[in-house]
């Protein structure tokens, strides 16, 4: 149970990345460990992530879409990146999956809010949107390939806490 709240801790909101981003950041992961312009099949980045085939599939739809990789059609076919790894950020493929980052009404392309005028939330949050948004606009997926391979069992997914550290960039 939550002291503050009283609320048990399952019934608790968190703000989080979807699943889709996350996945779809893991799925360009997997084809940047490769040779540049290596074509790879979503059933093969399904396995290798342990993720569903079909959501996969889905993500890539959108990641396609947004110019970041390339769906090659036929046998042999599957999805490349379209741009080097260095160029992708986590920025560009979370809103590739879920549009522009916006962390409250206030901030979204049409602004929702009755307060909008001189609110001192507004501002807040437009800081902290500013933040995040430069955070993950700075890291790339060849950055996170190299960090995952100086991790303890990178077999699997998974961070240690406290392991990557992006702020010296």
């Amino acid at each position: 149970m939550h002291l503050e709240t009283g609320l048990i801790e399952s019934d608790l909101k968190t703000m989080q990345i979807t699943k889709a981003s996350e996945y779809g950041v893991l799925g360009l992961m997997a084809l940047a460990r490769r040779p540049a312009g290596t074509v790879v099949m979503i059933d093969e980045v399904s396995r290798e992530e342990s993720l569903s085939r079909s959501f996969m599939a889905k993500i890539f739809q959108s990641l396609s879409k947004s110019g970041l990789v390339r769906s090659v059609r036929g046998t042999g076919g599957g999805f490349v990146l379209a741009k080097k790894a260095e160029e992708i950020t986590v920025l560009s493929v979370i809103e590739a999956i879920e549009g522009p980052i916006a962390l409250q009404r206030c901030l979204e392309q049409t602004p929702v809010c009755s307060h909008l005028e001189g609110c001192v939330l507004c501002g807040l949050f437009a800081e902290a949107q500013s933040k995040l948004k430069e955070t993950l606009g700075r890291v790339t997926v060849a950055d996170l390939v190299k960090r995952k391979a100086h991790l303890p069992g990178q077999s699997k997914p998974g961070v240690n806490k406290g392991e990557l550290s992006f702020a010296t960039r």
